[in-house]
């Protein structure tokens, strides 16, 4: 490799890694605030919620990826453009292609990171992610059995303990079901437990109180009790998938989209077709963002005040990359023949490319066109 594309390759990778970190933290964090307030809430412990942020990264690593690739390449070809180094690099000899090769190199790189990804960890890390959330959902110590609060599992259901013995046992229990407005029921009990009857779990209180206030005559009436089961497999149920979904299964198998498939996953065949080669897809949109960034850049004359203007036409070229992918994307979902759609953004990203290129090889045809009569 020549000195100038290990040193503009080594210039990219620099910047691609500071500005990879900056948004998959930034992604990250936004993701953990959720997650914190979601889990620690629940009364998980701190290592649910490092677990929880650990196998949600692949997904925010994916979206970070190509975005850093985009900013470390206008970043650096906007340093060096200003620095003149390209400007000598140029009076060398060297033409706008032959100085987007390490550019492509570069890309090359952020496409293996991006199919690790894709193929791989991100699937993988979807499927154990919601494994574990539904895990969770069953622990009853989490929900339930958090001493001192006020615990609302679900709408107008409140539910207090006092106290948990190390033999699972419940003290000062307060529960109040509000679901009924027209007959409000409130249970106190000194002691009570948490047992299972098949499918379903009984919370059964002992030595209590039951209020109920009807509240159409407004009537109060309370009842003592020596043990009484109550119910709670009903706002405890939890909702479980028979089989996979889409977004974990292998491509390979995604890309053969049969029948037993669909049927698994709930999803179309269309459906199944477009998920695969849009993860084809998103690794190479990781190449276009890089060379799209250095194409875009290189356009213009050099200037003393910055090539601005380039910047900004080369983010709304992103954009309109991301329209086109839209577009392509539903398209795809609805035909299994229109598969091929979900590469419209990448074949229209690398044409956007060359055609940038050629008008930085040859400015004089491009210039005399644009001022012909």
């Amino acid at each position: 490799m020549a000195r100038f594309d290990r040193y503009l390759l080594s210039q990219l990778m620099v910047m691609f890694g500071f500005f990879g970190l900056v948004l998959v933290l930034v992604y990250w964090i936004n993701r953990a605030v959720v997650l914190f307030d979601r889990l620690i809430a629940d009364g998980q412990s701190a290592m649910v919620f490092l677990e929880f942020t650990v196998l949600s990264l692949p997904s925010v690593v994916q979206l970070a990826l190509p975005l850093a690739a985009f900013a470390a390449s206008v970043y650096v070809t906007n340093r060096m453009t200003t620095e003149s180094e390209l400007v000598v690099v140029q009076a060398t000899g060297f033409s706008p292609f032959r100085m987007a090769r390490p550019v492509l190199t570069f890309g090359i790189i952020v496409f293996i990171l991006m199919t690790v990804l894709m193929h791989l960890l991100v699937p993988l890390s979807k499927a154990q992610l919601e494994q574990r959330e539904a895990e969770v959902a069953q622990n009853l110590s989490a929900r339930l059995l958090s001493p001192g609060q006020f615990l609302e599992p679900t709408e107008g259901l409140t539910f207090y303990v006092g106290d948990v013995t190390p033999a699972g046992e419940l003290r000062n229990v307060f529960l109040t079901d509000l679901r009924n407005p027209e007959r409000q029921v409130t249970y106190t009990a000194r002691q009570a437990y948490l047992v299972g009857a098949g499918n379903s779990i009984q919370l059964v209180m002992v030595d209590g109180l039951a209020q109920i206030l009807q509240a159409s005559t407004e009537q109060l009436s309370t009842t003592s009790f020596d043990d009484f089961a109550y119910d709670i497999g009903g706002f405890m149920t939890i909702r479980t998938r028979d089989g996979r979904r889409d977004a974990h299964v292998p491509t390979w198998e995604l890309l053969r989209a049969s029948e037993a498939l669909s049927e698994e996953t709930g999803k179309t065949r269309a459906q199944l077709l477009a998920r695969a080669h849009d993860r084809i897809s998103q690794s190479l949109l990781g190449t276009v963002a890089a060379l799209l960034g250095f194409a875009a850049l290189i356009v213009g004359r050099f200037s003393r005040f910055g090539i601005w203007r380039q910047i900004v036409i080369a983010i709304f070229l992103i954009i309109v990359i991301k329209a086109v992918e839209t577009a392509g994307l539903n398209a795809a979902r609805e035909t299994p023949a229109l598969w091929f759609a979900a590469y419209a953004a990448a074949f229209t990203g690398i044409a956007m490319v060359l055609v940038l290129l050629c008008m930085a090889a040859y400015p004089s045809v491009f210039r005399r066109r644009r001022t012909a009569p």
